[in-house]
């Protein structure tokens, strides 16, 4: 599960910084595809941008991911798993007992 999140939740980060970025320049309803205008609503036109800008960026992340060496691959998964999650390091028993 975690290499799902390696992958997801930095493709959704530059997903969003993208569609913010391109959307910013470039106003929903004035939007052609193949010659023809888009006549989707505005948010409509948001998801299906954010979601494909997502799915630009998850094969970005996992052609990184897989071409990644398998010694960088061990470390990280090493890594992950003496930690609940990776912001906080699991609290650690004081030497010499519990007093």
């Amino acid at each position: 599960m975690q290499h799902v999140i390696w992958i997801m939740w930095p493709a959704f980060i530059a997903a969003g910084i993208a569609e913010t970025i391109f959307f910013t320049m470039i106003d929903p309803r004035q939007l052609y595809l193949f010659g023809n205008l888009v006549e989707w609503s505005p948010t409509a036109t948001y998801s299906t941008g954010f979601l494909l800008f997502w799915l630009v960026c998850i094969g970005s992340s996992l052609m990184t991911y897989f071409m990644m060496p398998r010694g960088v691959k061990d470390v990280l998964t090493k890594a992950a798993g003496e930690r609940e999650d990776l912001a906080r390091p699991k609290r650690r028993e004081p030497a010499g007992g519990g007093r």
